[in-house]
């Protein structure tokens, strides 16, 4: 079963999301972390960072306005 590492982003709630997906976690934590440099001023974006094996999605950290969120 191979696993991916997505980044994700939203920018409001009910829009479509923004999504990069690799093989790699350093690489979807780079995007992540560049997506919350960039949109961090903005109180409606959500960026997640999120682990998919199996069909299966846990998500590792999630960015709001509030601050970040560590699973």
């Amino acid at each position: 079963m191979e696993t991916k590492y997505l980044a994700r982003l939203q920018f409001k709630a009910e829009s479509p999301v923004v999504e990069g997906e690799w093989t790699r976690f350093s690489t979807a934590e780079d995007r992540y972390t560049e997506w919350v440099g960039l949109y961090s001023k903005d109180p409606n974006v959500v960026v997640w960072l999120i682990e998919a094996t199996g069909g299966r999605e846990r998500v590792l950290r999630t960015w709001t306005a509030r601050g970040e969120t560590v699973s």
